[in-house]
C-alpha cells in the first residue's frame, strides 16, 4: 500500500539556501549511533544513519510529504534496504528526508501530512523496516539535484568525542588480486595497488586519504554516495562499490594508489567527521 502527495516543486526549489538539519530524535553523543553512513551493512555499503534509542521522531526541517509508505512497499532506486512503514519529505535546498522503520500506530495520521513543520512529530520507531528486529530510526537524506546520498551528519549539529579509529592489518592487493602484508613485505613490484585496512565494527571514517612521498594519491570521503550501474558507491578518483570497499568480513579499503619504482613513504591517513586524525606510515622499496 502506497500513499503519494503531490506538489509543484517549482516554487518549493526556487530559492538556494545554505540550510542545516535538527536531530530527527533527541540529540545524542557522536559516538552513540547504531550503524554509521557508509558502513557495511549486510551486503550493501549503509544509505542510512540507524539511531540508537527508540524514541519520538520528529522532523528535521519545514518541508512538504511527499510520500507516505507502508510496510512491504516496493523499494525505490536510492533505497537499498527495505523501509517499513516511511514518511518522505522534500525541502526548500533541493534536499529530501526519510524517515523509516516507523511504528504502525500513528501510520493513518501519517497519511494525511502534507506539509511539516521543523519539529513536527512523526510518532515512534517500530520494527517495519529492515533493523533485524530493533526499534530503531533509519534516517536518510538525498540531494535531488546532485543525486546522491548525503552523510546526514554533514547537516546536524556534532558534540562529544567520536569513537578512536585504528589503522591494523594493513594489506596491499595488486591487479591479479594477491594481497600483500605491509607489515612484513618491504618490497614491492611498481604498479597499483588497493590498500586496505582492517575493518573496526563500529567507528567509520569521516575521510580516508593515502599519500606516497608526501603528495595525496587517493582519497575516498564519506560525505555522499552515488548510485552508479545500480550499485551504491562512494567517490574516490573513480567510483568503488560494495565489492571494493568491503571484498570480505574484515577487511575496508582506504584507497587506490599508484606506487612507482624506488623508495616510497606510504601514510595512510583517516579522519574523523570532527577533524581529529590518525596516521600509520610505512617505506616500500618498489622495483
Amino acid at each position: 500500500m502506497k500513499k503519494i502527495t503531490a506538489f509543484t516543486l517549482t516554487a518549493l526549489f526556487s530559492a538556494a539556501i545554505v540550510f542545516s538539519f535538527d536531530w530527527p530524535q533527541k540529540e545524542i553523543k557522536s559516538d552513540s549511533f547504531h550503524t554509521y553512513f557508509g558502513q557495511k551493512r549486510g551486503g550493501q555499503i549503509s544509505p542510512s544513519l540507524v539511531f540508537t534509542e527508540s524514541d519520538i521522531i520528529k522532523t528535521s526541517g519545514e518541508g512538504y510529504v511527499t510520500a507516505v509508505l507502508s510496510e512491504h512497499d516496493e523499494e525505490s532506486g536510492l533505497f537499498e534496504s527495505t523501509l517499513g512503514n516511511a514518511v518522505i519529505t522534500v525541502h526548500k535546498d533541493s534536499l529530501m528526508t526519510v524517515y523509516a522503520n516507523l511504528s504502525s500506530e500513528e501510520q493513518e495520521a501519517r497519511y494525511k501530512l502534507t506539509k511539516v513543520t521543523d519539529g513536527q512529530p512523526l510518532g515512534t520507531c517500530g520494527i517495519s523496516g529492515w533493523q533485524e528486529g530493533n526499534a530503531l530510526l533509519e534516517f536518510q537524506v538525498i540531494d535531488l539535484k546532485a543525486k546522491t546520498l548525503v552523510n546526514p551528519r554533514v547537516l546536524m549539529p556534532r558534540f562529544g568525542n567520536e569513537l578512536p579509529l585504528t589503522i591494523t592489518n594493513v594489506t596491499a592487493v595488486n591487479k591479479n588480486g594477491t594481497i600483500f602484508d605491509l607489515n612484513t613485505q618491504k618490497h614491492l613490484a611498481s604498479g597499483t595497488y588497493l590498500i586496505y585496512r582492517d575493518r573496526q565494527p563500529k567507528a567509520m571514517p569521516y575521510k580516508s586519504t593515502v599519500l606516497i612521498n608526501g603528495a595525496e594519491a587517493d582519497s575516498l570521503t564519506w560525505d555522499t554516495l552515488i548510485q552508479k550501474d545500480g550499485k551504491i558507491c562512494t567517490q574516490g578518483r573513480k567510483n568503488y562499490p560494495y565489492s571494493l570497499i568491503y571484498p570480505d568480513k574484515s577487511r575496508q579499503l582506504v584507497a587506490e594508489v599508484n606506487i612507482p619504482k624506488g623508495r616510497n613513504k606510504i601514510s595512510l591517513v583517516l579522519k574523523d567527521i570532527l577533524g581529529k586524525e590518525k596516521t600509520l606510515t610505512y617505506t616500500i622499496d618498489a622495483f
